[in-house]
């Protein structure tokens, strides 16, 4: 079929080539995108006089009918065309004939996509920040009713100081708050708007630029026409934030992992987010935990690729960017369906308490509280770190904590011990002493619930209603 650029050239493409430089397959999830960006661009050239009143209304209701039939189901994007752009002017035109010709007055393409991929990044970002709002919405309920089950906190996996549930799962809301500024972030650097930039050097068309980018929600017009259709800084970015994102689910899936196995049985994972062996049927294994943790990877690779496609491009627009949707898309929708996914494995698991506790106390994460003890009676630090070590190696040889040795054998290894120690030793006072900001004691961290809750309530994402006013706006 001829194309939209085949008045040049005296041959139709090979077949291969045409196949190879055809984006239709993957870039036609940009439909909405790029009917939005044509009707605002119609208005504006209705509004400066560069198409008619009559000709501007026409158009923008036809293509609000083609994205509802879109939509609907009614209208299929064919493969046919060679891309998104060429598939909504084709169809435009086959309905209004000259009149929808027009439709590409004082626009390139390259403008065109790099509008239709901004809008769409802005979106996601979005929508990712909303499944972030929900995983942290869970994290803080888990929070709430775990101020007091004590676990142990770990350095190199290895037990080393009583902490609580709370205390642990606040580490994952403080990550998850950062990805959601990193949404807010990139939000305010992409947030200006390419169409008008034309094909590099703007145009000759007296358009209005600030009254398109306001009428689609950004905060003005891109200030460079050759920046303006060759920046892909902010799918970088987001791409940057998302991976931070599989890398922060990554590693809670890790954790559930550990404690969801058979040696540490902190947690056991709902049934529906667990499968079964094929051939050993006592086996309940996280594979959504582990799936996640694979899927890093994933997002990761599309990261790498499009930093490798972007390092060596010049000035202007060039055929290499097209690689910038279909990995890109991948990504986004593989970090949001783990998100999805990971929430609803983590707010359907069970917590073992008991098992925590006693977990905690086994793995004498009492010992430096019973350092303290002996440097607060006296006894240099260094001494005291040696004291513990030999209770710590009795402990060990017979199958006790701390806690459980008798006043008698505490004075064998130092006199300095009373029977005080119990109690300095106990994990409640243990973890509850801790009162600095950010510490696992109750009181600190019912402190820090209290500015979460309030976080979550004030939070949201800027300016999040332009995606309701787009095309029914008929300023």
């Amino acid at each position: 079929m001829a194309q939209l650029w085949g008045g040049r050239f005296t041959k139709e493409t090979d077949q291969l080539v045409y196949n190879f430089n055809a984006s239709i397959s993957f870039d036609k999830k940009l439909y909405r995108q790029d009917i939005e960006g044509s009707i605002a661009h119609v208005k504006m050239l209705g509004r400066q006089g560069i198409l008619t009143s009559e000709e501007a209304l026409e158009m923008s209701a036809e293509l609000k009918k083609i994205l509802s039939e879109v939509e609907s189901g009614s209208l299929k994007i064919s493969d046919e065309y060679e891309d998104i752009h060429s598939f909504v002017e084709a169809v435009l035109i086959g309905r209004l004939g000259d009149t929808g010709k027009k439709l590409h007055t004082g626009r390139s393409r390259n403008d065109q996509v790099a509008l239709d991929m901004r809008m769409y990044t802005r979106m996601e970002a979005a929508h990712t920040d909303g499944l972030l709002k929900e995983l942290l919405e869970t994290i803080l309920t888990i929070m709430k009713a775990h101020t007091e089950t004590i676990m142990p906190g770990f350095t190199h996996l290895q037990k080393a100081q009583p902490i609580t549930l709370a205390h642990h799962m606040g580490a994952y809301f403080e990550m998850f708050r950062r990805d959601r500024l990193r949404m807010r972030d990139l939000y305010e650097r992409m947030n200006y708007c390419p169409l008008g930039s034309g094909a590099l050097a703007g145009t000759t068309y007296p358009l209005d630029r600030a009254y398109t980018a306001g009428l689609l929600g950004f905060y003005g017009p891109t200030l460079n026409s050759m920046d303006g259709v060759s920046d892909r800084d902010y799918i970088l970015e987001y791409l940057s934030a998302l991976s931070t994102i599989m890398m922060h689910l990554s590693r809670f899936s890790e954790e559930i992992i550990i404690w969801n196995s058979n040696e540490y049985q902190f947690v056991e994972i709902d049934d529906g987010y667990s499968t079964g062996s094929s051939i050993m049927p006592q086996k309940k294994n996280p594979d959504i935990a582990e799936l996640v943790r694979g899927k890093a990877g994933r997002v990761y690779g599309a990261l790498v690729s499009l930093l490798t496609t972007m390092k060596g491009i010049p000035l202007a627009y060039n055929k290499d960017m097209q690689e910038d949707k279909e990995l890109t898309f991948d990504a986004i929708d593989t970090a949001k369906g783990c998100l999805a996914l990971f929430n609803g494995m983590l707010a359907t698991i069970r917590f073992h308490k008991e098992r925590m506790r006693s977990s905690a106390a086994l793995g004498f994460t009492n010992a430096t509280d019973a350092a303290d003890y002996l440097v607060n009676h006296g006894v240099p630090f260094r001494d005291a770190h040696g004291i513990i070590g030999q209770i710590v190696l009795y402990c060990i040889d017979k199958g006790i904590s701390i806690d459980e040795m008798s006043l008698d054998e505490l004075h064998a290894v130092s006199p300095v011990f009373k029977e005080d120690i119990y109690e300095a030793v106990s994990m409640e006072i243990c973890v509850n002493k801790r009162l600095t900001v950010g510490a696992p004691a109750k009181e600190a961290m019912e402190s820090v619930i209290t500015a979460y809750e309030q976080y979550l309530a004030e939070s949201k994402f800027p300016e999040s209603d332009w995606e309701e006013k787009l095309v029914g706006d008929d300023r």
